[in-house]
């Protein structure tokens, strides 16, 4: 049993996430910046490094969000998420917590056969295809997100809890992946008590908190892909039967419960998807550039056909083919399956190596953009006049090596202990391998 420290022992701790106006005033903050950068997208200059749509958005937040949040807090984020929460005041009927009524919701339960994440893995792949127009319009980004907080607030409105965020949500595959890496993590104390208690009110919810938006038992949950970390069970309980938990690195990745087959499919999503933008955003290939730009044409489809054929056959391919040569000794998908989640450490280190790269060079403009949201000539905070500089000068190749020889040896890491878990000595081998080859790529791209 590996150690576990639950921070819950503090009783600020605890008051700070039981409470809901934190949460409650940072979600509401998020979702006020979230109608900023929409304006901005509609109203504002069309030049992205000029606008709040684009430096908020792709490089204020996501720098935040890849470089610390999902790796030390895993999904974090998903506790102040500002996307679901129009949808979830109507689903409610509520602003803040349970008031005894309904809301404007049909609640239904979402359908049997669509309990998977295949179509998060679609949707993520969709916004990867248009992603050099995304990142780059402010325009296309104030659209894409107003769809993606229509899209949420459809759901709610017809199916029951955060159905949205846990089947549909592109960015929240990203996270649930990678957040099993993560230090962090909500778990049930005693199992016993959960299993004697019969009113299951941490997924039921009572007058304290409602019902687990993200349908989750806690008894059964193993793994922080299922847990947005919204700590309404904390709320609800009412034994004080959960814990959040610092916990080695990791912890998640070599369970023998809990691998899927979809899931583990995402891995290779987000490994193609960092190698296809490390080339297409910071590689010297000009054709390439133009082609991920270019929508509709056919040098376009082309770069569509790379993207999709690197993420969905070429990578999982070549993995099958390693698994294989490791003689596993397990079913042939079972062992694809779990032997997979050993790349989340090396995923999560490329797409850290490559953000740094991105926000190295662009981080420069938050502060003037903070002054001019929608590069009218304003002077809000008396920064819109600051020059532009790259930061991490002279440090960043050595940062993003070394971010990318942590993800290798974590990945390593992870297949022994997978090959333990399993009994499968031979598992460590094609990770290796698979690894090495991955790494070297990246490490091209990045720095050849």
């Amino acid at each position: 049993m590996t150690a576990r420290f639950d921070v819950l022992r503090y009783p600020w701790v605890r008051r700070l996430v039981v409470s809901r106006w934190p949460q409650y005033l940072v979600r509401v903050t998020l979702l006020a910046l979230f109608l900023l950068a929409v304006l901005a997208g509609w109203l504002g200059t069309p030049v992205g490094n000029r606008n709040f749509a684009i430096v908020g958005v792709w490089i204020a937040w996501w720098a935040v969000l890849i470089l610390v949040a999902v790796p030390f807090l895993g999904r974090a984020w998903c506790s102040v998420c500002p996307l679901p929460l129009p949808g979830e005041w109507l689903q409610q009927g509520s602003l803040l917590g349970p008031r005894g009524r309904g809301g404007w919701s049909l609640g239904r339960r979402w359908p049997r056969r669509w309990r998977h994440i295949w179509l998060q893995n679609a949707g993520f792949t969709a916004l990867a295809l248009f992603s050099a127009v995304i990142l780059t319009r402010p325009g296309v980004t104030a659209w894409v997100l107003l769809g993606l907080v229509l899209l949420a607030v459809g759901v709610s409105l017809v199916y029951e809890r955060r159905a949205f965020c846990r089947y549909l949500c592109p960015v929240g595959g990203f996270i649930g992946l990678y957040a099993q890496a993560a230090p962090l993590e909500l778990r049930v104390k005693d199992p016993a008590v959960c299993a004697a208690h019969t009113e299951k009110a941490c997924y039921t919810g009572n007058e304290q908190g409602f019902g687990c938006p993200w349908g989750t038992f806690p008894l059964g949950m193993v793994r922080n892909d299922v847990c947005g970390l919204c700590f309404e069970c904390l709320r609800t309980c009412t034994y004080d039967n959960l814990a959040l938990n610092i916990r080695p690195l990791g912890a998640d990745l070599a369970q023998r419960r809990g691998a899927k087959l979809d899931e583990a499919f995402k891995a290779f999503i987000l490994l193609g998807s960092a190698l296809t933008y490390a080339a297409v955003f910071l590689g010297p290939w000009g054709a390439l550039k133009d082609a991920a730009y270019d929508v509709g044409a056919p040098s376009w489809w082309g770069y569509a056909a790379l993207l999709v054929g690197l993420s969905w056959v070429i990578l999982p391919g070549l993995f099958a083919l390693g698994v294989w040569a490791g003689r596993p000794r397990l079913p042939w998908r079972r062992a694809f399956t779990v032997l997979a989640y050993a790349l989340v450490p090396l995923g999560l280190a490329m797409w850290a190596a490559f953000s740094l790269a991105f926000v190295a060079a662009s981080v420069a403009y938050v502060l003037p953009v903070l002054s001019d949201p929608f590069g009218w000539g304003w002077d809000l905070l008396g920064t819109a006049g600051w020059a532009w500089r790259p930061v991490l000068d002279g440090w960043l190749p050595l940062l993003q090596a070394g971010l990318l020889a942590l993800g290798a040896l974590g990945s390593v890491r992870t297949a022994r202990g997978i090959g333990e878990t399993w009994g499968w000595p031979r598992a460590v081998y094609p990770v290796a391998g698979y690894v090495a080859l991955m790494t070297g790529g990246m490490l091209w791209l990045l720095l050849g």
